[in-house]
């Protein structure tokens, strides 16, 4: 056996570093919702859907912190939506970071059904069986353009690894679209991969120093109960 084939095994029994230069961003989804309601939030030209968290989304963002208190993480980050903010109060509260908002990273804006597009789901209504089979959120009527989802979500994640040193940890409490167009980039897989991620969930995205993005890992659940 070469000395450079030991090298390379002896390595490969070690745990996961960071590459020199690298950024680790674990996104987190926000806990659990109440149904899509009158909660809403102006934004530009746009009125967003912004329902608060139900009892089981606070615990589940307390089993998170639970969870997440231990990372060496330097910055909490947050979207413009109050489910994100409330998921960061626990770990914000055990590691005494306050979160910052990143509004790019506010979810897709689903245009005509922003604010009832459970309750379509729910229903079966055909245009989600078609948006599911062709993998393509433009199906539902004035959706925003993909191009431009992608496009925001790329100036979110530049805007977190600009407040961040190299070889360094945060966390981004972020929205289950935007986890899945994140991780749908990372890896260069269809559009819906990684579809509808769980409550609370966490994926880790790595950002390496020439900017080419990572997928660590994905939906990461273990901190969760079942009956969630």
């Amino acid at each position: 056996m070469t000395k450079s084939l030991e090298k390379h095994l002896a390595a490969a029994q070690h745990g996961f570093h960071l590459p020199p230069g690298a950024r680790e961003i674990i996104l987190l989804r926000h806990g659990a919702t109440v149904a899509e309601t009158t909660h809403t939030l102006p934004f530009g030209d746009l009125i967003l859907n912004n329902p608060p968290l139900r009892p089981d989304g606070h615990a589940q963002a307390q089993a998170a912190a639970a969870r997440l208190r231990h990372e060496p993480i330097t910055h909490i980050f947050v979207t413009n939506l109050q489910r994100t903010r409330q998921t960061a109060a626990p770990l914000a509260s055990l590691t005494g970071l306050t979160p910052i908002e990143i509004p790019e990273l506010h979810e897709l804006h689903m245009g005509e059904w922003e604010h009832d597009f459970m309750q379509k789901a729910a229903a079966g209504h055909p245009l989600v069986r078609q948006m599911l089979t062709e993998e393509n959120w433009e199906v539902i009527p004035g959706t925003e353009p993909t191009s431009t989802f992608t496009a925001r979500i790329r100036a979110g994640i530049g805007k977190i690894t600009a407040l961040m040193a190299e070889n360094t940890t945060v966390v981004a409490i972020v929205h289950g679209g935007v986890i899945g167009k994140i991780c749908q980039q990372a890896t260069a897989s269809r559009p819906f991969a990684f579809f509808a991620p769980e409550n609370a969930s966490i994926s880790r995205l790595i950002v390496n120093a020439d900017s080419h993005w990572s997928l660590r890992s994905y939906n990461d659940t273990a901190h969760l109960s079942p009956r969630w």
